[in-house]
């Protein structure tokens, strides 16, 4: 087996029994593809089958000139996973990856907006523009339902129930979930659709495709990148900000309103409610107000 035809049966393998989406898949076989990059820089004769781990360390000790702590522990845990799937198919005895350490990384925790800075952000936008009643949907629908950018861009019209107030998401692994829309968000979404979609060309095969470019074809995800990248410089937003900056901060805000940590996880579609607990470190500052005002033994007391 050699390495195109074993990237192969793994992109396979990765959507058809694990039900990745193609952008994870994507993240995967790209990892793969530096470590046979580096067997062809160094002019090694190994396959999937033959490799050891004595080659592999090689690659892994020159990870830390390329790249950062966290990006070095990914491509070694999808190492492991491609091995693993090597392992369980017969083609392999042993995983190579079996002794080798990824570096300790810290709980990166996420960037987030405050709710002045989104409602600045969603006020910059130009709505004298063709697009500009689509980018401030765009943006009513990140942050007022904790979208991934993926599941934005595949928003069908056929996914809203407005009238049941939620929308249809399609998230990772094709998992579906009904998330609430609000009343402002509806009246965004809707303001779009009657004055300006209909209105474009629209291509064959996207009729149900909610965010349209003005081509009438789906929007792609470095175009939301751009949108909210160019609405940070024109307020001058010092932070480095993308479009899931928008699904921390719905995230964020929901927990310190006194959302349910369960019903977030049910809301972002977090698998595991551990995903969802990183939210719990973002604002120490705001739990201990809540502590100093709620708790009762926090009261002013006077000594006998």
């Amino acid at each position: 087996m050699n390495w195109n035809q074993a990237l192969q049966d793994y992109q396979h393998y990765l959507k058809l029994e694990r039900g990745l989406s193609q952008n994870s898949i994507n993240s995967y076989i790209l990892d793969i593809k530096k470590l046979i990059v580096f067997i062809e820089t160094n002019k090694l004769k190994e396959n999937p089958i033959n490799i050891d781990r004595a080659s592999i360390q090689r690659f892994v000790y020159e990870l830390p000139k390329k790249v950062n702590p966290r990006s070095q522990a990914r491509i070694i845990s999808g190492l492991k996973s491609f091995f693993n799937y090597l392992l369980f198919e017969d083609y392999r005895r042993d995983n190579p990856m079996d002794l080798i350490e990824s570096p300790k990384v810290g709980r990166k925790l996420p960037d987030t907006l405050s709710e002045k800075e989104i409602n600045t952000l969603i006020g910059a936008i130009d709505l004298s523009k063709p697009e500009g009643e689509r980018n401030r949907a765009i943006l009513e629908t990140l942050y007022g339902c904790g979208l991934r950018v993926s599941e934005l861009l595949d928003l069908r019209l056929s996914d809203l129930y407005f009238e049941e107030d939620f929308i249809k998401v399609t998230g990772k692994g094709n998992k579906q979930r009904f998330v609430p829309i609000s009343e402002i968000n509806k009246k965004y979404i809707n303001i779009y659709r009657k004055e300006k979609r209909v209105h474009l060309p629209i291509k064959k095969g996207h009729e149900d495709i909610l965010f349209l470019n003005r081509r009438g074809g789906q929007l792609t995800r470095a175009m939301i990148f751009t949108i909210i990248k160019q609405l940070a410089e024109e307020i001058g937003l010092n932070k480095s900000i993308s479009p899931h900056t928008f699904r921390h901060s719905f995230a964020t805000h929901l927990l310190q309103n006194g959302a349910d940590l369960r019903a977030i996880q049910q809301m972002l579609g977090h698998e595991s409610i551990t995903t969802t607990e990183v939210y719990m470190h973002l604002d120490r500052k705001h739990l201990a107000e809540v502590m100093n005002t709620y708790h009762p033994r926090n009261s002013t007391i006077s000594p006998d």
